[in-house]
């Protein structure tokens, strides 16, 4: 089964770097990259190109203009450049454990989606990790028990790892709810089911549930990586949600039909 991460950045080099070094650092390294840059200046180029001298496996930068928040198009754009069988969406600013990769690998099942959960650092503890270069895909459990008891970092738990809750994975088939795509794992097949993401979502929100659900009427089905594939987010300041109540309007048009394909999606590049 052949890996790409689609991973979405715009103009924080600083966390795209720390989380490039965790990559670096996977148990299971069969996989390649695709940086989805929604816009950045050119540090982020030099830091993409920088990376590309030192990883073994393929990284690519798929770059537009910007126009502001336009996760789903550039999401999509990225997309189209792997042949990989086997997709997982995340965020530049979030540093991945070690095992990240191999338990996606783990859990990929045919017709499911897998969907993780994050840890939350605080704004001070982010900072701390950028400046001093912070290697958190490396610390044992009792750094992170120090960290979450100092405030650093908003919980423990998803940090277990527990194999073998197969049945418990599968509990909420049908559930969208709370799906991020900072952690989302999808068989390509299905994401070209359902033409992508829908780029009718400028501005940030509801792209990502939008998606889930649409995925649930192809006849897909959720999976649960908790306790398996985890991601320290690090703080950014909130996102200009202006947009949001028009988002939350066409994903509620979206729940009142029955639409599968995406509007503005995948075949407007075919």
């Amino acid at each position: 089964m052949r890996i790409a991460l689609i991973i979405t950045t715009y103009n924080r080099p600083e966390a795209l770097e720390a989380v490039l070094d965790a990559y670096s650092c996977q148990i299971d390294p069969s996989f390649e990259i695709l940086i989805a840059d929604d816009g950045s200046s050119r540090s982020t180029k030099d830091l993409i190109d920088h990376y590309k001298e030192r990883f073994s496996f393929g990284l690519q930068h798929v770059w537009h203009e910007d126009r502001g928040f336009r996760a789903a198009a550039i999401r999509n754009r990225a997309s189209l450049l792997t042949e990989a069988d086997y997709l997982i969406f995340t965020d530049g600013d979030c540093i991945p454990d070690i095992h990240f990769v191999s338990s996606h690998r783990a859990l990929a099942k045919a017709n499911r989606f897998v969907a993780g959960n994050r840890i939350l650092l605080s704004k001070s503890f982010t900072e701390q990790v950028l400046s001093q270069s912070l290697k958190l895909h490396l610390w044992s459990y009792r750094h992170w028990l120090h960290a979450r008891f100092k405030g650093d970092i908003n919980r423990l738990l998803p940090m277990l790892r527990i194999d073998g809750l197969s049945r418990l994975r599968d509990l909420q088939p049908m559930r969208w709810q709370g799906v991020k795509t900072c952690n989302l794992a999808i068989w390509r097949k299905d994401f070209l089911a359902v033409n992508g993401f829908d780029e009718s979502y400028e501005g940030w929100g509801m792209e990502d549930s939008d998606l889930v659900i649409r995925l649930l009427r192809q006849g897909c089905r959720h999976r649960s990586a908790r306790f398996m594939a985890c991601l320290f987010h690090l703080w950014h300041e909130e996102n200009d949600r202006s947009s949001l109540a028009q988002n939350q309007a066409r994903l509620s048009k979206l729940l009142s039909e029955q639409g599968i394909k995406a509007l503005r999606g995948l075949d407007q590049y075919l």
